[in-house]
């Protein structure tokens, strides 16, 4: 495990390296990256104060939602930018997968350690900018717990969309090119769980509680830190299922990957 992480450490200290060798190239893509994320905020809060409210739930109260999705999500893309399904598909298309496989390495490391893409500071900025305007404007009552449970529900999320990648990357062993479905459920649910839950149709919810236990990593933690009622009728444990939600996804795709792995054959590029 020692030995893991410390190559780890220097896989991810030749790529903060070799970004920071243009600090121009650098700064620009942070900002860029970062402003998107609030030029979409900025959209949203345009919408709220035509409508008032989305789903009986004020701005800095979606704002919240909004700001730890962009946290976590800015966080895992990376964190684990080595299995973005399109990134890696095309390097399984190209034969560049095939390499890896060849060195005394553990495969799961290698690709792990092959992208850190330090650029995205700039959207989890913006994304704790956003974060820190709810907590501020909505005077919420922190306990111990809260504090202490408020970091959980982020890295339970970063695992999640992780999981996701990870399963991404998995089915462009069989299909090649990256399928628009795990997209959907990537980029597509971090757009989608910026939102309160209960918004969506009820097939759209059990979806995402029953399938991909996307419910309990935003909305029933949000219910709990800003003391709203639930009127979806969850147990009352829900608000803290997401360490089990996240961390759970996270493996099931991990066993994917290594059955993915197993079954693998090259496109002989």
């Amino acid at each position: 495990m020692k030995s893991a992480a410390g190559i780890y450490r220097r896989l991810i200290g030749v790529q903060v390296r070799s970004q920071m060798q243009y600090r121009a190239s650098f700064l620009l893509d942070s900002f860029t990256t970062g402003f998107s994320v609030l030029i979409s905020f900025v959209t949203l809060a345009l919408i709220l104060q035509r409508f008032d409210n989305v789903g009986g739930w004020s701005l800095a109260e979606v704002a919240f939602l909004y700001g730890m999705v962009e946290v976590a999500f800015g966080l895992m893309d990376m964190l684990f930018s080595g299995f973005d399904p399109d990134n890696f598909g095309r390097q399984v298309r190209l034969g560049a997968f095939d390499q890896l496989l060849l060195r005394p390495l553990g495969i799961t490391l290698q690709v792990l350690g092959s992208q850190f893409l330090v650029r995205r500071l700039g959207r989890i900025a913006q994304g704790a900018a956003v974060l820190l305007y709810a907590i501020v404007t909505l005077h919420l009552h922190w306990t111990l717990l809260k504090l202490l449970y408020l970091p959980v529900v982020l890295a339970s999320l970063v695992c999640f969309f992780g999981g996701l990648f990870i399963v991404g990357a998995t089915i462009t062993f069989w299909t090649v090119e990256s399928i628009e479905a795990i997209n959907i459920l990537t980029y597509g649910g971090d757009e989608m769980m910026s939102y309160p839950m209960h918004i969506y149709p009820d097939w759209m919810r059990r979806f995402f509680t029953f399938i991909v236990p996307a419910m309990f990593l935003n909305y029933a933690p949000a219910l709990y830190f800003l003391g709203r009622p639930d009127p979806l009728g969850l147990p009352a444990f829900a608000p803290f299922l997401a360490p089990a939600a996240g961390i759970g996804t996270l493996l099931a795709a991990l066993l994917f990957w290594q059955f993915g792995i197993r079954h693998y054959k090259s496109t002989g590029t």
